[in-house]
């Protein structure tokens, strides 16, 4: 692979920090490493295997020194700057969900849709939540055919961001010593509870993170005829989400196939083994590049045409930083 110049932006951010990571963990080919932020962070330095790296302000980024730029800044921020950086010749990936829905930009799972790729300059990143359920269903998809998908998320606090961990280690003190606690970043206190509640209410009453799952799995596989359903929650857990997967599928499918597959699926790592209490958990997942996928059984609702099945994966890492980097290496790869 050609070595590349390389731009973070939102780099002092959770997963900004990871995108790092993920870069020099799989030697990824830099030839030059910028790092952004925003104006209050300008002129900190970010220890790095290239030595300290000086923060720039994002806002004043000369994209033609650079090939790739990782956005892990949301808001309106990705939609101003994505034109100079494309207009410059730069390739953005983008973790926000700002262009996910856009006809015109590709929503990108290495595993799943790399041509969809082809030539674009601008490549979405999806959801965290998507991700991590993407890879196992597609296989199912690919296999046995979709008719219906029905979740249910048990999400971590690091999905709401550096601040969100903090608040939930914090507010888990007070609990222990018998304070009262207290929320800035979640609707409710986290710490000994649930919060079936994420990101803004629709008009269909479903959230815009419930909605993300069906949105985003239909462009990602390129059919909008599967019948998606998910229901998302806060867990009072620090790091990767969990997520129960209902399918109802258009030629049977048997356990002991699916799970052949699954351990030749890149991604996946299968623990189910219920007889030693080996399944997904996210103290067994976190900081892990795979997904672990267990639990696995045929429905009692749909029978030989139905699978239920548990997964756990860092969402830090492939549903954002991991991801990011995978689609880089495909450009790269592509060039």
């Amino acid at each position: 692979m050609l070595k590349q110049k390389i731009g973070i932006f939102g780099a002092t951010g959770i997963v900004g920090r990871e995108i790092l990571k993920v870069l020099f963990d799989k030697k990824f080919p830099i030839e030059s490493l910028s790092l952004y932020a925003s104006e209050k962070s300008t002129g900190k330095k970010i220890k790095t295997p290239l030595g300290e790296i000086i923060i720039q302000d994002a806002n004043r980024a000369n994209y033609s020194k650079l090939n790739i730029a990782f956005f892990a800044i949301g808001g309106e921020w990705p939609k101003k700057n994505s034109k100079k950086a494309i207009s410059a010749g730069c390739i953005v990936i983008d973790n926000s969900s700002t262009f996910r829905y856009d006809k015109n930009v590709p929503l990108i799972i290495p595993e799943i849709n790399p041509n969809e790729i082809k030539n674009s300059l601008l490549i979405a990143n999806p959801n965290c939540t998507t991700a991590i359920a993407a890879i196992p269903l597609w296989q199912i998809y690919k296999n046995f055919g979709l008719k219906k998908i029905i979740i249910s998320t048990y999400q971590a606090a690091s999905g709401a961001g550096a601040q969100g961990m903090k608040e939930l280690k914090i507010e888990t003190k007070k609990f222990l010593k018998g304070e009262k606690t207290a929320n800035k970043i979640f609707q409710h206190p986290l710490a000994f509870n649930l919060i079936p509640h994420i990101d803004a209410f629709q008009k269909n009453g479903y959230t815009k993170e419930e909605m993300k799952v069906v949105w985003e799995t239909k462009k990602i596989f390129n059919d909008e005829n599967i019948k998606i359903s998910c229901s998302c929650v806060r867990v009072p857990i620090v790091r990767a989400h969990s997520e129960n997967i209902l399918v109802e599928t258009k030629k049977e499918i048997g356990v002991l196939k699916i799970k052949n597959i699954f351990k030749n699926t890149d991604g996946i790592e299968v623990r189910d083994d219920i007889e030693n209490c080996v399944y997904p958990m996210p103290i067994t997942a976190s900081r892990k590049y795979d997904i672990e996928v267990g639990r696995i059984r045929n429905s009692l609702i749909f029978g030989k045409n139905g699978l239920e099945f548990f997964v756990c994966g860092d969402q830090i890492l492939k549903g954002a930083a991991l991801n990011a980097v995978q689609i880089a290496e495909l450009v790269v790869n592509k060039e």
